[in-house]
């Protein structure tokens, strides 16, 4: 019997070893982020495509440029067709310093075409206290194209959504906060064990008989110390932690993804003894148009008849029973010798989880 292959995919995944992870994949540290960056200006040189008539601020925004170099223009005056307004957005990196040069992404948000070919005008880049961060301008790549004109045209990708690699410069220091005398760390994903994990290993690699630098203060948060023998060389520290390892632990899950069948079951999903009986009822119903014709000579007319049929049918259900201690891969490898689609084990594991037979919490994707 053919096993499908997310089937497949679920018994080489639970097979795997549990293996420790560094704290740089678990935690990120307080203070040290990144910061989103948005700022509007205009792409010119569209060869057409750009924002028509109708839109009206890019035409006020061109003006404004043009007023800024010497050149007095009244917005009503301008038919330009080969600019287009856009949003410009980007990511200020942790520790970023003037003059790093950072990616930004530009975005129409008036009905230009496409910006392919266009380059963007110098663009002030704004965080959320309203301060300048960075400087955008350049040509836009949009990694997609319009063909034709008319009824007739082709389109690939996404043509009015467009990157400037590297085209934007920082011109103030990013608010990024070094700690001093404590290091938080956050869990990426919240989880009490993991927490009390963390703490534990680094007291065992800074040992301190006197006060333990590190304490889980909840779920999501461990404090440490910075030991005095580091207290100049906070980047050697933190470089120290991001390399330790840890077993991060989480709650049993099962991660369904309806849509294309997928499964995926995590290793500490536990099943108690059960019995599992499946089956399929298929109702095919069917609907046949027919052509009534008239007699001769008759005063009749020609009817369209809809014939109708239903049909049902019940397979047999088909069983396996599951023993006290019996694993994920055991399982899958049950509902593959029964013959069970992804789309059949959906349903098993949302009614053995409604029995109380799976320890484990589902979510749906």
């Amino acid at each position: 019997m053919k096993t499908p292959a997310a089937i497949c995919l679920l018994a080489v995944t639970v097979a795997w070893p549990s293996a420790a992870a560094r704290l740089k994949d678990l935690v990120s540290i307080e203070g040290v982020r990144a910061n989103q960056l948005v700022g509007y200006g205009i792409v010119v040189g569209l060869a057409g495509k750009g924002d028509s008539q109708q839109t009206i601020f890019p035409y006020q925004s061109l003006a404004n440029v043009l007023e800024r170099m010497g050149v007095v223009v009244s917005p009503t005056a301008i038919r330009v067709t080969n600019t287009a307004a856009v949003m410009v957005t980007a990511t200020l990196p942790a520790f970023a310093q003037p003059g790093m040069p950072i990616d930004s992404t530009v975005s129409s948000i008036g009905d230009a075409r496409n910006l392919q070919g266009g380059i963007l005008v110098l663009t002030s880049l704004r965080g959320a206290d309203g301060q300048v961060y960075a400087v955008a301008q350049g040509p836009v790549v949009t990694g997609g194209f319009v063909a034709g004109r008319g009824g007739n045209t082709q389109t690939v990708n996404h043509p009015t959504v467009g990157r400037i690699p590297n085209g934007a410069l920082v011109e103030r220091p990013a608010p990024s906060v070094e700690p001093k005398t404590t290091v938080r760390l956050q869990l990426r994903d919240s989880d009490f064990t993991t927490a009390a994990r963390i703490a534990e290993a680094l007291n065992n690699k800074f040992t301190d008989a006197e006060r333990p630098p590190a304490r889980a203060d909840n779920a999501g948060l461990v404090s440490v110390s910075i030991p005095p023998d580091y207290s100049t060389r906070v980047t050697e520290f933190l470089s120290e932690i991001e390399n330790v390892s840890v077993d991060a632990d989480g709650p049993a899950r099962v991660v369904i993804n309806e849509r294309t069948g997928t499964i995926v079951l995590g290793k500490d999903v536990r099943i108690r003894p059960v019995a599992i009986l499946h089956g399929n009822l298929n109702v095919e119903i069917q609907t046949t148009l027919t052509v009534s014709q008239p007699g001769p000579l008759s005063q009749g007319s020609t009817e369209v008849v809809p014939q109708t049929t239903v049909g049902a049918k019940e397979e047999k259900a088909r069983n396996i029973l599951l023993q006290q201690g019996a694993t994920i891969e055991e399982l899958v490898h049950a509902l593959a010798a029964i013959g069970s689609t992804p789309r059949d084990i959906i349903a098993i594991l949302q009614t053995l989880r409604s029995a109380g037979a799976l320890d484990a919490d589902i979510e749906v994707i």
